[in-house]
């Protein structure tokens, strides 16, 4: 039986080992999903609510051991593991399910005398969610609590890096009392998944990931006629306007280029600066920049942990390397870093300046810790940089002026346009990205669109 292991960044070691599933298995899942459906899709929504509240609350009270977990599956350090289960995972699952009743509701029609009109949201049946390491409850509770409470069955196939995230789900939606059938996970291989997502007892994928996986789902699903929606990848930006406050923009747009190792698709990649602040913003970063730990990320005092593989690192030291041939500058003498070891995951923090769009640094997803920053003259050319990528996840400006934040922003191709602030997700907003950063939208009301299908109701009440 082929075996699906985790290799943790932490010291390579085989943190997790899984069978795969079986083609019998696969089977009987989504033969499950199917026949529990309708009566889950039936059931109270004041009722599915306690019962997906009580299983949030289960991952809430387990979240020192999972934070644990992650720090070996997939490198983040544990002092901000937990946090991730009892900040965005717990506040984005009940935003969701407390609009439920109004994000759900009958939209009524204009009276209009002899009949009674009005279009429902109906559940689409069975949801994949493809979900990933980075961020895998942020990601996964985007799809996975929405759908529930839309009458949907859930089957989750989770990354390989993070496979135990899967299995905690499932741990808390049976400790829930959650009807069996009605969530599933299953590790399964690449082949399998497509398989999956044709399969006629799929009704909808939701996946998050690169721009290739993204391709791999829209081809498979377009063997039927089922949605897709797609979180893929990003370059993200930020312009720091003349007026900004340096001291807060730093801060935030350090923390936004190097938590998770730079490994967030919102994550900042690039940076803009006003040439009268420019100086000062660099050397500000660069002095923030040096007060971070590199180390095993179950040390607490450790604020910034290996990548998740020694591929990856690797990839982003390639981009660093070539950038520099070309005339970037790097400020970081990784040497700094005691435990920055080429050949491995541990990779310090990088700026680089004297970059450009010729660049691959500036132009390809980096999904590491590095930053390019270039000055610019005015907001006019900052726009025309921040627009200059294939990538239009999210953006943000960085100003005291907000009518001058709301004109930048309006000319953005992106999905989420922030003012003083970056790499967060606002669950009452719509998560949505652009051009190759995909399609589709998870969380606010816009999010329970996208797992159901309106059915109009035209009933002629005077005959």
């Amino acid at each position: 039986m082929p075996v699906q292991k985790t290799i943790s960044p932490v010291d390579s070691s085989v943190y997790v080992e899984r069978e795969y599933a079986t083609e019998k298995e696969i089977d009987a899942s989504l033969e499950n999903a199917k026949n529990v459906q309708k009566d889950w899709r039936n059931l109270p929504l004041e009722e599915k609510a306690e019962l997906a509240k009580k299983a949030i609350q289960h991952l809430v009270d387990k979240a020192q051991d999972i934070g644990e977990e992650l720090s070996w599956q997939m490198g983040r350090p544990i002092s901000y593991t937990p946090s991730e289960i009892t900040g965005g995972t717990a506040e984005r699952a009940e935003y969701m399910i407390n609009i439920a009743k109004t994000a759900l509701a009958d939209m009524k029609i204009e009276p209009k005398e002899g009949f009674s009109r009005f279009i429902r949201r109906e559940a689409l049946g069975n949801v994949l969610v493809l979900a990933p390491w980075n961020y895998p409850f942020l990601t996964s509770v985007n799809a996975i609590i929405p759908a529930l409470m839309a009458g949907n069955t859930v089957i989750l196939k989770h990354s390989s890096q993070t496979p135990l995230v899967a299995e905690r789900y499932a741990q808390a939606f049976k400790a829930a009392g959650l009807p069996e059938g009605v969530f599933q996970f299953l590790h399964a291989t690449h082949a399998d998944v497509a398989k999956m997502v044709a399969d006629k007892r799929t009704d909808y994928v939701a996946f998050t990931g690169s721009v290739a996986g993204g391709y791999a789902v829209q081809d498979a699903a377009s063997k039927s006629f089922i949605g897709a929606g797609l979180e893929l990848g990003g370059k993200d930006p930020g312009y720091v306007r003349s007026d900004a406050n340096i001291e807060h923009a730093v801060e935030n747009l350090v923390d936004g280029s190097f938590f998770n190792a730079g490994q967030s698709c919102c994550g900042i990649e690039r940076i803009y600066v006003h040439e009268s602040q420019f100086d000062k913003f660099v050397a500000a970063f660069i002095e923030i920049t040096h007060s971070y730990k590199l180390d095993n990320p179950l040390n607490p005092e450790t604020t910034i942990g290996p990548m998740v593989k020694t591929a990856a690192a690797d990839f982003v030291r390639g981009q660093i390397n070539e950038a520099v041939t070309q005339g970037a500058i790097a400020l970081i003498n990784p040497k700094e870093f005691k435990n920055d070891k080429i050949g491995s995951p541990y990779m310090a923090p990088q700026i680089l300046i004297n970059v450009n769009h010729k660049m691959r640094i500036m132009q390809e997803e980096s999904f590491g810790p590095v930053v390019g920053i270039m000055p610019v003259k005015d907001d006019e050319q900052a726009i025309k940089l921040m627009n200059d990528s294939n990538y239009g996840l999210t953006a943000s400006v960085w100003t005291n002026n907000i009518d001058s934040a709301i004109e930048i922003t309006d000319q953005l191709e992106t999905g989420t346009a922030y003012m003083n602030r970056c790499d967060y997700l606002d669950p009452a907003l719509a998560w949505t990205g652009i051009k190759d950063s995909g399609r589709g939208c998870t969380l606010s009301a816009i999010g329970y669109e996208h797992l159901t299908r309106a059915k109009s109701f035209h009933l002629k009440t005077k005959i």
